[in-house]
């Protein structure tokens, strides 16, 4: 069975809604997904000091920290952070700088990549944020998967961005126009990844 890593990073819970969906579509295309978040840094605090930070930190608390393990175990991975300043939100980057032996072991080489977000504004920064995770795809070896416009009524509805999934906070909870991107966007990817294993076994 392919098995795809979805991993992220969410405060409030959007980015959150974002790897659900994504793992729906890809469990849907008959993959193993494991969902996984990453370690708040944050100062607990500071989480309390804001309600809906608290309540999401709380609300997920039981699903699985993630590790670089869940990278080499994958077939194929995708990553999601919200957009701060036009880059990944640090949480997700301690996690990426974290991964330096599995890459020079040469274990999330030639894997399935992608990446989704979400920012505050319309203009808010996705397209800099997932290209920003792009370019560690990129020393590790990845064959990036962006969303592109292979379906494009989904991804015109959905905001029509190339590069990845990504919702817009300003609008609230990500809607159903971004969902199913997401969703449709986690199929393909189950649906790639299990294509190049199949490939490999082949050659090998």
């Amino acid at each position: 069975m392919t098995r795809l890593a979805i991993i992220y990073y969410s405060s409030t819970g959007s980015v959150h809604d974002l790897a659900q969906a994504y793992a729906a579509g890809a469990e849907a295309a008959g993959a193993e997904v494991r969902l996984r978040r990453v370690a708040e840094l944050v100062p607990r605090e500071i989480v309390d000091s804001n309600e809906t930070w608290r309540v999401h930190l709380e609300a997920t608390a039981h699903i699985p920290t993630a590790s670089v393990e869940d990278l080499i175990w994958a077939d194929g991975f995708a990553l999601g952070t919200p957009t701060r300043f036009g880059q990944p939100a640090a949480q997700l980057k301690q996690f990426i700088d974290s991964t330096s032996s599995a890459w020079s072991a040469g274990h999330l080489a030639g894997k399935p990549a992608s990446g989704f977000t979400s920012a505050h504004e319309r203009h808010g920064g996705h397209e800099a944020t997932l290209l920003a995770l792009y370019h560690t795809f990129c020393h590790w070896g990845s064959l990036i998967l962006p969303t592109g416009y292979e379906n494009y009524e989904v991804a015109h509805a959905a905001g029509g961005n190339p590069y990845g999934v990504s919702s817009i906070g300003s609008d609230g909870a990500p809607g159903s126009a971004v969902l199913e991107q997401a969703r449709h966007q986690g199929h393909r990817h189950a649906v790639l990844a299990r294509a190049v294993q199949e490939s490999r076994a082949e050659a090998a």
